[in-house]
């Protein structure tokens, strides 16, 4: 009995008055979480904010002018790789418009454009024993363009196309790649870096690891789950510190810039805010995708979780040692502290929950977790992409806390569209509109060291094996047009005006800031995953139980 018979009604009254006073506090926590508001405001200090292509995805010219074959080269011309056999022979055609392609991002008026450069354009059998000068030329003349229009360059080392003469000897696999990545990245920091201020060596380097050489689905098209992406990520790990001390110790005193890594994670929460155990999967999803890349460069080795799971797993399976490579106490040394910023790809959230994949040897079993997305979150024009702008500003928090609040360049982040061709893409402005606010959020609100904001992408591109099918540009190209010519949706004007506020600036009160933190990294914010109306509900229904009940005592 919560009362005796001898209760008077004030009492009631006063615990009818404390059940009503927690569902006001509910909605407030609800609101207060996930800050809704807008957080008006503009940036203080200089800030990047840009648009990005890759080679690939953009260049076309497969064979031209003494260019070798990449991975992708070969892949997209395997039958069934890619969604209605589309390949990047010519893709947006941007080595014969450069032109065009400085002319639209002239007109974004961005402050700068990252692009990534073909390893098999410059080198063609991937050697500095064989340099195709009409390939560097080209990006010469790209970045001649790009200065004489006042916009900088973001240069990525590598964006997946590997030549296809290194795979054929072992690719990531072969701890010779190192080497080899090494003396490519010293010829074009010898060759661009006087036009070049910002490097960046790999990009996602988990994709290539996992897609490519586990589930086998890109380029090269490997399935070896049981250990190779654990293998493939250790070298390019090892490959990306080298490129690091190269530049660092031979071409930042002249050249006087930053070079560093982008690595790409969703946002994780846990499915069930009750359950420890999705906290847990939450932060397994989080460490397995971020942290993966991010913790040996950040902070000297794999994170504590992924070690013990991966080798308590691999011993229990009766292997003699963990199949994830150690590093040596020099080569932690060797790798910690080899950035200058952090570079970050992000697109969506998922709400994590864990698996038990039994014996089953592979990154995800190790894992232990899987992701789902809220069924409230809207739908783009790619399965995997859901738009939930709350995940970008606490994943910045993540890299806040967990690395020391180094700077951060968010270098993609955008939203796909499929099917018929809508030039007034509202949904890519909501989306835009709604995580830019959260960036903004971060930085202003949270103290978060956002440096730099890239849109992906400038250009409808080829979106790797879903072909043209997925279109992330700013611009639409029309591809019925031989000429391919790049045609503005209304996404384009809604990013310019961002882009010359430099933020979100609010109209009546200036450049005030008004919204509330959310709930923090991990901890218990069970009102940020489900609806207000589920809390309202289950509130009053609450208030309505114990209200019956303690009228039955008093009777």
């Amino acid at each position: 009995m919560l009362l005796s018979s001898k209760s008077s009604f004030s009492d009631l009254y006063v615990l009818e008055f404390c059940f009503f006073f927690l569902i006001v506090l509910k909605i407030c926590l609800y609101f207060s979480c996930l800050s809704l508001s807008k957080s008006h405001g503009i940036s203080h200090h200089t800030r990047m904010t840009g648009s990005a292509s890759a080679s690939y995805q953009i260049e076309g010219g497969w064979r031209a002018d003494g260019k070798g074959l990449s991975i992708w080269d070969k892949f997209a011309h395997s039958p069934s790789k890619i969604l209605n056999d589309d390949n990047g022979d010519i893709a947006c055609d941007s080595y014969n418009k450069i032109e065009e392609d400085v002319a639209i991002l002239k007109q974004l008026k961005v402050s700068h454009y990252r692009f990534s450069l073909s390893w098999p354009r410059v080198l063609p059998d991937g050697t500095i024993n064989n340099i195709n000068e009409a390939g560097i030329k080209y990006y010469q003349r790209l970045l001649d363009a790009l200065h004489a229009a006042n916009i900088q360059p973001q240069v990525t080392l590598y964006h997946w196309d590997l030549p296809q003469a290194i795979e054929d000897y072992g690719g990531f696999l072969n701890e010779n790649f190192i080497k080899l990545f090494t003396d490519y990245a010293d010829l074009m920091f010898d060759r661009l870096g006087d036009k070049v201020k910002i490097w960046i060596t790999f990009n996602e380097p988990i994709m290539t690891a996992n897609h490519g050489y586990g589930f086998g689905s890109f380029a090269p098209g490997l399935k070896g789950r049981y250990t190779l992406p654990y293998i493939v990520g250790h070298n390019l790990i090892k490959a990306h510190a080298e490129a690091w001390h190269l530049y660092n110790d031979k071409y930042r005193a002249k050249q006087n810039g930053i070079i560093s890594i982008t690595v790409n994670s969703d946002w994780s929460e846990p499915r069930n805010p009750y359950r420890q155990e999705d906290y847990d999967a939450a932060r397994r999803v989080v460490e397995f995708y971020l942290g993966w890349f991010a913790h040996p460069i950040f902070n000297g080795d794999y994170s504590e979780i992924m070690k013990k799971r991966i080798r308590d797993r691999s011993l229990a399976a009766g292997l003699p040692q963990s199949r994830l490579p150690e590093f040596t106490p020099e080569e932690i040394k060797r790798i910690k502290g080899t950035h200058d910023f952090f570079g970050l790809n992000h697109y969506t959230s998922v709400l994590a929950f864990p698996v038990d994949h039994g014996d089953a040897q592979s990154i995800e079993a190790d894992k232990g977790a899987m992701g789902v997305s809220d069924r409230t979150w809207l739908d783009t024009g790619s399965s995997w992409l859901k738009i939930a702008p709350f995940g970008i500003r606490r994943l910045l928090n993540f890299i806040k806390n967990e690395y020391g609040n180094p700077p951060i360049v968010i270098t993609e982040n955008g939203v796909s569209e499929r099917g018929t061709v809508d030039l007034n893409d509202v949904h890519r402005i909501y989306y835009y509109d709604q995580y830019i606010n959260e960036v903004l959020k971060a930085y202003l609100l949270d103290g978060v060291d956002v440096r730099g904001y890239t849109a992906w992408s400038l250009m409808d591109n080829l979106e790797w094996t879903a072909g043209f099918s997925e279109r992330f540009g700013l611009f639409y190209v029309n591809r019925t047009d031989p000429n391919l010519p790049r045609v503005p949706k209304s996404s384009v004007n809604f990013y310019t005006k961002m882009i010359k506020c430099n933020g979100f600036p609010d109209p009546e009160s200036g450049h005030d800031v008004y919204s509330r933190f959310p709930c923090g990294i991990f901890s218990q914010c069970p009102w940020s995953v489900f609806p207000l109306s589920w809390w309202l509900y289950t509130m009053c229904s609450l208030h309505l139980l114990v209200s019956a009940t303690l009228l039955e005592t008093t009777e």
